[in-house]
């Protein structure tokens, strides 16, 4: 295992107004700088225990990448120190090293060998790295011939052919086929399993809330949350809902178990109360496999609309969607909707839910999506069970009750 600790780190790079500047600013060094300098990173502190995993996320240009890059060690850091325990792998570009001249095979060697092991271990791990890359004879063939996919199964397979005390992963994944990226994702978990600290950035809500321990934001180059990944996700979901309407009305509460409540919106309508009930009615928090529950939702408008939709997702104990939709779907939007006016939504439906803890996030907003127009989005705005009281045993997040026949 291996850690990280990234101390007041901060990266600037000099901009030059023109192109005579950099030459006249090297040649007369005592004239003073002839540059601005743009910081990318600002202040970074964090730092990642042994064995823990970390997601980095923010909207492209918030400076995940470089900061990756500075704790790989491929960039420095203008100020401030990062110390790295542990054999480091970084799939930050995969396959840019490779030369298009050379095969698969040569370039397996020479990265490999870049990457601190012997021949005679290469000799050893080449089999392992062809059955995992699945490029064929291609193994043998110029890397200029590869596809974009190809060179990122043979680099991935090259840099994971053996378990890293520390991997970095920068988006890495997000270019191949479904049944590759499975595949990768798959030997990150076997990786994380066995101890190897990970710090991955990504814009997969679910990699980064089944695979890390905490998730760390970056906003214009400065860290704005750290901490439970469904709750930095949701706040991250949030703010970029914000940044489409162009309002800041992001904040945090407490849910009722304990956990970070993230809610957004403009309140121009708003949820007045939410609960889940049984089938008399009966306001509950546990539910059992299969029962019939209602959500009801009231919702009241203090501005007139020329819209209204409400939404919910149910989400698992991780965050991920189990199920959700809205009015707009359902096509039972209101219009022209008056202030004042008080709405009592009743969605019902089966309980088809494994056994677990569960929450539902609800919406009130215009269009087909809270994007569009946000009124009230609340996250973990009601928390339930499910138990699996009298039905047959099963495994899984869902109960899909089958019939079954067998003939001879």
């Amino acid at each position: 295992m291996g850690s990280v600790t990234v101390t007041n780190v901060a990266k600037a790079y000099k901009r030059y107004p023109t192109r005579w500047s950099r030459l006249v600013e090297w040649m007369a060094p005592f004239a003073g700088p002839r540059h601005e300098l743009t910081w990318v990173l600002k202040d970074i502190h964090f730092t990642v225990e042994p064995g823990e995993a970390v997601g980095i996320v923010g909207i492209n240009g918030a400076g995940k990448s470089t900061l990756l890059k500075i704790i790989a060690g491929t960039t420095q850091p203008t100020t401030g120190s990062v110390h790295v325990n542990g054999r480091l792998a970084a799939l930050l570009e995969l396959g840019m090293g490779f030369d298009p001249e050379f095969t698969g095979r040569q370039n397996v060697y020479m990265a490999g060998q870049i990457m601190g092991f012997t021949v005679a271990e290469l000799d050893r791990m080449m089999p392992e790295i062809e059955a995992f890359a699945e490029i064929g004879e291609y193994i043998d063939q110029p890397v200029r011939v590869y596809s974009r996919d190809m060179k990122m199964r043979l680099a991935f397979s090259v840099a994971t052919a053996r378990r890293p005390g520390i991997l970095i992963v920068d988006e890495a994944l997000s270019v191949g086929d479904a049944y590759f990226q499975h595949k990768s994702f798959d030997r990150i978990r076997r990786f994380r399993e066995k101890g190897t600290t990970l710090l991955i950035v990504s814009h997969d809500r679910s990699a980064i809330q089944s695979l890390c321990d905490r998730a760390v934001l970056l906003e214009a180059g400065s860290i704005i949350k750290d901490g439970d990944p469904q709750e930095v996700m949701d706040f991250y979901n949030a703010l970029i809902a914000e940044r489409e309407q162009g309002t800041s009305t992001v904040r945090v509460d407490w849910a009722p178990d304990g956990r970070a409540r993230t809610t957004s919106g403009t309140g121009e309508a708003r949820i007045a109360q939410a609960r889940l009930l049984n089938a008399e009615g009966e306001p509950v928090d546990t539910v059992n496999v299969g029962d019939r529950v209602t959500l009801s939702v009231e919702v009241a408008a203090h501005e007139d609309l020329d819209r209204l939709v409400v939404g919910y997702v149910i989400k698992d104990r991780l965050g991920q969607p189990v199920f959700g939709t809205n009015t707009y779907h359902l096509d039972n939007s209101l219009t022209d909707v008056r202030r004042g006016s008080v709405y009592q939504y009743r969605f019902t439906f089966p309980a088809n839910l494994g056994v677990g803890s569960y929450s539902i996030a609800l919406a009130v907003h215009a269009g087909d999506t809270h994007i569009d127009l946000n009124y009230e989005w609340r996250d973990l705005a009601i928390v339930f069970n499910v138990l699996n009281i009298n039905r047959q045993q099963f495994v899984g997040s869902n109960w899909i009750p089958p019939t079954m026949s067998c003939e001879s």
